[in-house]
C-alpha cells in the first residue's frame, strides 16, 4: 500500500474509532443497548432451549464450576471473616424472630411438618432401637429398682431404721456369701436383658400415643411464643466468632467433600433433566417469563450495572483500545488495500 493509500486508510481508522466511542457513552449507548435487548428477546420467542444448549452442556458446566473447580484456599477464612461479621453487625441486636419470620408461617411450617407422620413415626422407632437408648433405659430401670429396694419404697421411709437394716443385711449376706451381691445384680441385669425389647416396644407405643398432632402444636407453638419476641442476638447467645468460624470451616470441608459424590452429580442431572423436559423444545421466553425475566427486569439491570461499568472502562482506555484491536486488522487488510486502489 502506497504512503498515500496508508494515510488514508489511517485517516478511515480513526474517523471509525471515534463513530464507535461516540456511540458507546450516555444516550446513545443506551439506546443501542435497549435495542439489542429488544433483538434479544424477539430471538428468544422463536429459539428453544434445545438449540442454545443441551443437558450435556449444562452439565459441563456444573461439573467444571461447581464440582471440579480448585478452590483457594483462602475462601474458607473469608467466608469465616463474612460470617464474623454477620454474626456481629448491629442489625442482630434490633431484629426480631418474628421480624425475619411471623407466626403464620411458622404455624404453616409446624402444619406441613406434622403431615409427615409416617417420618415421625419412623425416627421414634430409630431411637428406641438405637443402643444408645437400650443401654439408657436398661441402667434407668436398674437404678431406679435398687434405689427403692434400699431407699426410697413405703416401708424404709414410714418406719425409722429399716433401710439401715436393709444396707446393713445386704452387707452381712455379703460377707456370708462372697459374691451374693454382683449374682443379684447380674441375674437382674440378665432379667432386664430379656425384658428389655418389651419395655422398648411398650415405650415406643406411649410415645406414639403421647405424641399426637395437637400435643406437638402446643408444645411448639409454646415455644415459639416464647422466643418471637427475642432479638436475633439474643437468640444466638453463646455463640462465640472461634465457634462459628469452626462452624463455617466444617460446613466448606463437607460441602468440598458432598459436591463429589455420586447423590449431587444424581440430584444435579434429575433437577437438568427435568428442565429440559419442560422446556427444551419450547421458546427460550417461555422459562424467562417462568422464572420472571422480561426486557424492563434486563433493562433496569443494564441501568444499574452495565452502563456504569461501561463507563470505568472508557475512562480506562479499553474500550477504544478493544475497538483499534477489532478494526486495524481490517484497514491493513488486502481487501482493504484493494478498495483503497478502486477509489484511485
Amino acid at each position: 500500500m502506497t504512503k498515500g493509500k496508508t494515510d488514508l486508510a489511517n485517516a478511515l481508522l480513526e474517523q471509525h474509532v471515534k463513530h464507535e466511542m461516540a456511540s458507546l457513552k450516555g444516550a446513545k449507548l443506551r439506546r443501542f443497548l435497549a435495542t439489542e435487548v429488544d433483538e434479544l428477546f424477539d430471538y428468544a420467542g422463536t429459539i428453544t432451549l434445545n438449540r442454545i444448549t443441551s443437558v450435556e452442556q449444562v452439565m459441563g458446566v456444573i461439573h467444571r464450576i461447581v464440582i471440579n473447580m480448585e478452590l483457594d484456599a483462602g475462601i474458607p477464612e473469608l467466608a469465616a471473616e463474612m460470617a464474623t461479621e454477620v454474626l456481629n453487625a448491629p442489625v442482630q441486636r434490633t431484629s426480631r424472630l418474628n421480624d425475619i419470620i411471623t407466626r403464620e408461617q411458622a404455624t404453616g411450617f409446624l402444619e406441613e411438618a406434622l403431615e409427615l407422620r409416617q417420618q415421625r413415626e419412623r425416627v421414634i422407632s430409630e431411637i428406641m432401637a438405637h443402643p444408645v437408648y437400650q443401654e439408657l433405659v436398661s441402667n434407668v430401670v436398674y437404678q431406679g429398682v435398687v434405689n427403692y429396694l434400699y431407699e426410697d419404697n413405703l416401708i424404709t421411709k414410714s418406719v425409722p431404721g429399716v433401710g439401715s437394716m436393709m444396707k446393713f443385711g445386704k452387707r452381712m449376706a455379703n460377707k456370708a456369701v462372697p459374691g451374693l451381691d454382683e449374682s443379684f445384680e447380674r441375674r437382674f441385669k440378665a432379667w432386664l436383658s430379656d425384658s428389655l425389647p418389651g419395655l422398648i416396644a411398650r415405650s415406643e407405643q406411649f410415645l406414639h400415643r403421647a405424641l399426637t398432632d395437637d400435643e406437638l402444636r402446643d408444645s411448639v407453638m409454646a415455644a415459639w411464643v416464647s422466643l418471637e419476641d427475642r432479638t436475633i442476638e439474643e437468640l444466638h447467645e453463646g455463640l462465640g466468632d472461634v465457634q462459628l468460624q469452626e462452624f463455617v470451616v466444617l460446613g466448606y470441608e463437607f460441602w468440598l467433600q458432598f459436591r463429589k459424590t455420586d447423590y449431587f452429580e444424581g440430584c444435579a442431572r434429575a433437577v437438568v433433566e427435568h428442565l429440559f423436559t419442560l422446556y427444551g423444545d419450547r421458546p427460550v421466553i417461555e422459562l424467562l417469563r417462568t422464572v420472571g425475566v422480561d426486557r424492563e427486569v434486563v433493562m433496569a439491570e443494564v441501568d444499574a450495572y452495565a452502563l456504569p461499568v461501561i463507563d470505568v472502562l472508557r475512562e480506562e482506555g479499553y474500550l477504544e483500545a478493544l475497538i483499534r484491536r477489532r478494526l486495524e486488522p481490517f484497514y491493513r487488510s488486502a481487501a482493504a488495500k484493494k478498495l483503497l486502489q478502486q477509489e484511485s
